[in-house]
């Protein structure tokens, strides 16, 4: 009985080694497995649940079948097999996929980058107090002791810095988000996000600190709830985080705070909440504040902008039918959306900005800017460096000069899909930037 005891032990050694682990983690086991319950429950996650159980019930009759040919007719019939019947088509179906990404990325598009228009310094020269331009990036995820990304984006001339603190809600049907243990209590996300805030504060920038409602499934500007209750549960919940990062924006002297984005359906039903919420975060905030309104109209329904410094707008307007587009094609595609927004503005004198503006790297990118790409894009959708250099070109030759016109936050700086880094983008933004704008803003 002893012998067997230990060679069950033996066995089992790995197994209990790991639960001791997780009795010592416990705490942050469970929460970790909420996280991973919530993410497994959503349309995506049982989407990739079923995705990687087939592949790997694939491989696995595909390992049988070749141990079973092995045992049965040997190791030569085997490795023949194995070549003709399952190397021969992966080599043949790597081949194929590798021809249509050159084909996809491949361009004919010679940019001559422009290094005269950097800064070599090493911090920002804050053109802003001259013309009140915010020539801003959106950076997700500053990482922790990268100096050299902040000295990156000094080098393209960027002054501004948008950071995104997520807030996590399951859906668009939730009653409530996460919520801060404690308002003005900083956890271990926190203190990295005011680490990054100090970052950029002495490089000589400025900081639009600018909450994300993020959710597994559906999306934020479409938040639906059946009662007047549920509606004042969810607006609790969200005034505490804002006011939680509010706290955080006085502290760090953050110069900007944008108190929510694309929250249409809320804006809609909870007009006196939204008022009050800036009169509450004014009392601790001493700072700036707007609001980022999506593109396609909620900007028009926005009731309270007289409260804020700028009118805040998500601006990926459409601005062309066509694919691959030239530059006065791009630059026409503004004129009607310019028209609604000098229009705004003089409605309730205020200056707007571009809380977010940012192009795809395809072909397609200026008729629907805000779609995102998908891992298999590159398959199917001709990519290009050359149409997003494009619509920034034009949106500083439209825009730039306006006396309305407070300036724009590229989005964004390291993504995949809009990126910006090492593109001719960057370098097309750097040299705007570099920049004094003819007009100063409107008087406040």
């Amino acid at each position: 009985m002893k012998k067997e005891f230990f060679i069950f032990l033996k066995a089992h050694v790995f197994t209990l080694v790991m639960i001791c682990i997780l009795l010592l983690f416990s705490i942050e086991i469970s929460k970790l497995g909420s996280v991973l319950l919530e993410i497994m429950t959503s349309k995506k996650g049982i989407l990739l649940f079923y995705s990687l159980l087939i592949l790997f019930y694939g491989l696995f009759l595909i390992l049988r079948y070749f141990v079973r040919l092995y045992k049965k007719k040997g190791p030569r019939a085997m490795f023949i097999q194995l070549v003709t019947r399952f190397l021969a088509p992966v080599f043949l179906l790597l081949f194929v996929l590798k021809l249509i990404v050159y084909q996809n990325t491949h361009e004919n598009f010679d940019y001559q980058w422009n290094y005269d228009v950097e800064n070599t310094d090493k911090n920002a020269v804050d053109r802003y107090v001259k013309d009140g331009k915010h020539r801003g990036m959106s950076v997700y995820q500053l990482q922790r002791n990268n100096y050299a990304q902040v000295s990156s984006l000094v080098r393209a001339n960027i002054e501004w810095v948008a950071l995104f603190p997520y807030v996590y809600q399951k859906n668009q049907h939730s009653e409530q988000m996460n919520i801060p243990d404690k308002v003005g209590i900083w956890n271990k996300r926190d203190s990295i996000l005011i680490e990054s805030i100090e970052k950029i504060h002495k490089k000589g920038m400025h900081v639009m600190l600018k909450p994300h409602l993020w959710m597994s499934e559906g999306w934020r500007s479409n938040i639906t709830l059946d009662s007047e209750v549920n509606w004042n549960t969810w607006f609790e919940s969200y005034r505490k985080n804002v006011m939680h990062f509010a706290k955080m924006a006085e502290l760090t002297n953050v110069e900007l705070m944008c108190i929510g984005t694309e929250l249409k359906s809320s804006v809609e039903n909870q007009l006196d909440q939204w008022k009050n919420l800036i009169t509450e975060i004014k009392e601790i905030y001493s700072g700036k504040l707007t609001y980022a309104a999506n593109w396609d109209g909620e900007f028009d329904m926005v009731d309270f902008w007289d409260q804020l410094d700028y009118i805040g707008i998500q601006a990926y307007f459409p601005l062309t039918e066509n694919k691959n587009p030239d530059l006065a094609m791009i630059k026409q595609g503004w004129d009607v959306h310019i028209e609604k927004l000098e229009s705004i503005s003089k409605k309730y004198h205020k200056p707007i900005l571009f809380t977010e503006v940012g192009y795809r790297n395809d072909i397609e990118a200026t008729i629907k800017p805000w779609e995102w790409g998908s891992p298999l894009s590159i398959l199917f959708k001709k990519q290009s460096s050359k149409i997003p250099h494009l619509a920034y070109q034009a949106l500083f030759e439209k825009l730039w000069h306006k006396e309305w016109f407070a300036g724009c936050y590229a989005w964004q700086w390291n993504s995949s899909d809009f990126p910006i880094k090492k593109t001719p983008s960057e370098n097309t933004i750097a040299i705007w930037y570099s920049q004094n704008s003819a007009t100063t803003l409107l008087e406040e």
